[in-house]
């Protein structure tokens, strides 16, 4: 085999290994996306009702009647 072969070779290998290196990189990115998992529900909603003086009085009165139901 020729060095001009040898060459062609290589440059054809390293052509091929670019290629698959794009093609895993998207496929990352994809899966990455694929995986995030999002926040729960609970989490996007706590605090919301803070100094909320309508809860806080729904809260008491919960209080209240538990304590009376004893």
């Amino acid at each position: 085999m020729t060095s001009q072969q040898l060459e062609e070779r290589s440059q054809h290998l390293e052509a091929r290994v670019a290629a698959l290196e794009a093609e895993l990189a998207q496929l990352k990115q994809v899966l990455s996306s694929l995986l995030q998992k999002p926040a729960p529900w609970w989490l996007q909603i706590a605090g919301s009702f803070e100094h909320d003086p309508t809860f806080d009085a729904a809260t008491s009165f919960g209080q209240d009647w538990r304590k009376s139901a004893d």
